[in-house]
């Protein structure tokens, strides 16, 4: 119910803000309506802990004020057996927001983000990567300052070759394009390293074949949210061996798949130790430390995985750090509700 609330809520003030470049671009309607499907999916996916968190608030602090938690226990009934309905419930919820992370999020978070960037940003000129070093297959590591993935175009481009530790040959330019079915090199140069003497090709221009896509060189910074995670994980590997520099950030949606579910028992438990003791403010005290809660929690969740994604913070911490903190902070409030 609270999902049915929002979500409308949140399409309003979206389709409010883009508007305006969705007139501008004659986006057709099943586009638009296809995006707000993924949209719906893809928040409905990020907030469900914290949906759930509020909800189990409302109903407990509606039976907290009608004095029915009281009759429960006074009648005999332990704590541990008042909980269980709502760990079964938070159980029923949890599998089912595994299995949405793992399959139904990725793939509605492809359709929200390609829309996105299609029709909702201008990224003509915008170079997205900078600095991309990479091992292409066994032998062959590449190199290349920026690229511009809107025209495949990049800047001091490297390809170095080795048989075994040797140094073979490199290849270097100043520039590379895709074409689709060949790359275009400026001033372009070629080393071959020799026993005695080396061995220096140049050429204003050179067309070539190299075994690499230019998807390859620059993934989108969003590409792991879309992978389901059989998906994820071969691609993770697959960057790791290239070198690729967003590793952290592969992870931390990684991660983020199991952290999630578990989150859900969590907040179940806090809620519940929040809210079934009957307060002088009523609902509206329990609500307000609720939603309290909840923001510190979205504030850690989001920070955390920033410094994971842009720095060398330890990814696994940076994602469970927020349950482990709600975890004990839930262990103490449920022992305290309980007594």
């Amino acid at each position: 119910m609270m999902l049915l609330l929002f979500i409308p809520i949140g399409i309003t003030v979206n389709l409010a803000e883009k508007i305006g470049k969705i007139l501008e671009k004659e986006v057709p309607f099943g586009a638009v309506a296809q995006y707000y499907l993924d949209f719906t999916i893809y928040f409905a996916h990020l907030l469900f802990p914290i949906f759930l968190f509020l909800s189990v608030i409302w109903f407990t602090s509606k039976l907290a004020n009608n004095t029915e938690i009281v009759a429960f226990l006074s009648s005999g009934v332990s704590f541990w057996r008042f909980l269980r309905p709502y760990m079964i419930g938070a159980t029923i919820i949890a599998a089912f927001a595994l299995i949405m992370g793992l399959f139904l999020a990725p793939k509605a978070s492809k359709g929200f983000n390609e829309f996105k960037y299609k029709y909702l940003k201008n990224n003509s000129n915008i170079i997205q990567t900078k600095n991309i070093y990479r091992q292409i297959n066994d032998n062959d590591y590449i190199y290349v300052s920026d690229f511009t993935p809107s025209t495949k175009t990049g800047r001091n481009f490297s390809l170095e070759h080795f048989e075994g530790n040797a140094l073979k040959y490199k290849i270097t330019a100043n520039s590379i394009k895709d074409n689709d079915t060949s790359y275009r090199l400026m001033t372009y140069t070629k080393r071959t390293f020799g026993a005695h003497e080396d061995i220096i090709e140049t050429a204003r221009r050179k067309d070539t074949i190299f075994p690499f896509e230019a998807e390859d060189l620059t993934p989108e910074e969003y590409i792991a949210e879309t992978l389901q995670y059989n998906d994820l994980i071969n691609f993770i590997e697959k960057e790791k061996r290239r070198g690729s520099s967003n590793i952290g950030r592969y992870l931390v949606v990684k991660y983020k798949k199991w952290s999630l579910p578990v989150s859900v028992f969590i907040l179940t438990i806090i809620a519940v130790a929040v809210s079934s003791i009957k307060r002088r403010g009523g609902m509206g005290v329990n609500l307000a430390f609720g939603i309290t809660i909840a923001m510190i929690y979205v504030f850690f969740d989001k920070v955390f995985g920033v410094m994971a994604e842009q720095s060398s913070f330890n990814p696994l911490f940076a994602v469970w750090f927020p349950n482990i903190v709600f975890g004990i902070l839930a262990a103490y409030l449920l022992y305290n509700a309980k007594r």
